[in-house]
C-alpha cells in the first residue's frame, strides 16, 4: 500500500535582526533588583533595548533616555578601586547600574549614550580614533532621525493647558512645546521656573520659515528641526530647562472618591471643570444622576390577577413577613382610595348583570 504523500515542508520565515547604533552584552541592575542580570543590549535612537540573547528579534525590556541627567563611573561595593567595568546611568526618576566585560566596552557605551542624548561626540573619554569616527556616523544618523520626528515634549495643548501641565507635574520637566496659538505653521515654547520663591511662566514663539524653525528672541536663532529647538533652550540655560516627559505612572485626570448620599456607596468623581488637559487610560466613573421621583397619583388599576411587585434592578421583590411589613402609603390616603375602588366595583357588577 502506497504511503500518503506528505505536503512539502515550508521553512519558517526568518526574522530580521534589529539594527542598533551599538550593541553588546550588558549586565543591568535596577533600584529594585538584588543582583545584576545579563542581557544582550542595543542602542537605537534614545532607547536601549534589552534581549535575552543576541539571536532574539523581540526585546524583553527597554529604557528611555529622554530623562537623561548624567553618567558616572561606579566603584563596586566593597572594593577600593574601579576596575573599569562598572558605570551608572542616572535618569530624572531612577538610577540604573551597569556592568560590562572590559574598560573599552564601558567607554563605548558611555560614548554612544552621550552622543545621542547631547548630539555631540564626547571628547573626555578613553576612545580610539576609530571609535570616535563610529560615533560621528551615529551622530549624523541621529540628527537625521530627529529632523523627521516630533520631540516627546511636544503636546497638542493650548497655552492654558500647557501651564496647568507644568504646574501639576513639576517633576516631569519645565519646558513644553505646543502648537502656535495664532494658527500659523509654527510652534510655541512654554517654560515654568522658580524665581525668588515665585513660579514664573514664559512663552516663546518659534516661526516656521521653509524647512527651518526660527526662535523669535533678541537674536533670532535658526534650527533645522523641533528637536534642535528643544536643545537650544536646554543648552542656553545650562540645563535649567528640562524637556517635559509625562511619566506613565502618573494619572492625567484628577479625581476623588465621594460617598453617594442616597445609597452610601463610594463613587469616583472626575470634575470636568479642570479642563481637557489629557486623556486617561483608566476608566473614570462619574457620579450617577438622581432618579426622578414617582408621581404622587397612582395609575388606574386593571382588572386581573395582581402582578408581583418589582424593584428597580429588574428582579422580583421578596415578600416580607407580616411583623416586618411596612405600609407603602399613609393610612388615611389608603382608606379613601379603598372606598372609591369599592364603589367602582359595585357599579361595574350592576352593569354586567
Amino acid at each position: 500500500m502506497a504511503s500518503a504523500v506528505r505536503p512539502p515542508r515550508v521553512p519558517k520565515p526568518k526574522g530580521v535582526l534589529p539594527s542598533h547604533y551599538y550593541e553588546s552584552f550588558l549586565e543591568k541592575k535596577g533600584s529594585c533588583d538584588r543582583d545584576y542580570k545579563k542581557f544582550w543590549a542595543g542602542l537605537q535612537g534614545l532607547t536601549i533595548y534589552f534581549y535575552n540573547s543576541n539571536r532574539d528579534f523581540q526585546h524583553v525590556e527597554k529604557l528611555n533616555l529622554g530623562a537623561f541627567e548624567k553618567l558616572t563611573d561606579e566603584i563596586p561595593w566593597g572594593s577600593s578601586r574601579d576596575p573599569g567595568t562598572h558605570f551608572s546611568l542616572i535618569l530624572r526618576n531612577q538610577e540604573i547600574k551597569f556592568k560590562v566585560e572590559t574598560l573599552e566596552c564601558r567607554e563605548m557605551w558611555k560614548g554612544f549614550i552621550l552622543t545621542v542624548v547631547e548630539l555631540r561626540v564626547p571628547s573626555n573619554l578613553t576612545l580610539l580614533p576609530g571609535h570616535l569616527y563610529m560615533m560621528a556616523e551615529v551622530l549624523a544618523k541621529e540628527e537625521a532621525r530627529r529632523a523627521l520626528e516630533t520631540p516627546s515634549c511636544f503636546l497638542k495643548v493650548s497655552r492654558l493647558e500647557a501651564q496647568l501641565l507644568l504646574e501639576r507635574y513639576p517633576e516631569c520637566g519645565n519646558l513644553l512645546l505646543r502648537p502656535s496659538g495664532d494658527g500659523a505653521d509654527g510652534v510655541s515654547v512654554t517654560t515654568r521656573q522658580m524665581h525668588n520663591g515665585t513660579h514664573v511662566v514664559r512663552h516663546y514663539k518659534v516661526k516656521r520659515e521653509g524647512p527651518k524653525y526660527v526662535i523669535d528672541v533678541e537674536e533670532p536663532f535658526s534650527c533645522t528641526s523641533l528637536d534642535a529647538v528643544v536643545n537650544y533652550f536646554v543648552s542656553h540655560t545650562k540645563k535649567a530647562l528640562v524637556p517635559f516627559l509625562l511619566d506613565e505612572d502618573y494619572e492625567k485626570v484628577l479625581g476623588y472618591v465621594e460617598a453617594d448620599k442616597e445609597n452610601g456607596e463610594s463613587v469616583w468623581v472626575a470634575p470636568s471643570a479642570l479642563g481637557p488637559v489629557a486623556s486617561s487610560s483608566r476608566p473614570v466613573i462619574v457620579k450617577p444622576k438622581k432618579l426622578p421621583k414617582p408621581p404622587a397619583k397612582l395609575p388606574k388599576p386593571s382588572i386581573g390577577p395582581k402582578p408581583e411587585p418589582r424593584v428597580f434592578n429588574g428582579g422580583l421583590a421578596r415578600k416580607l413577613p407580616a411583623s416586618s411589613a411596612q405600609p407603602l402609603f399613609p393610612a388615611a390616603g389608603l382608606a379613601d382610595m379603598t372606598a372609591e375602588l369599592q364603589k367602582k366595583l359595585e357599579k361595574r357588577r350592576a352593569l354586567e348583570h
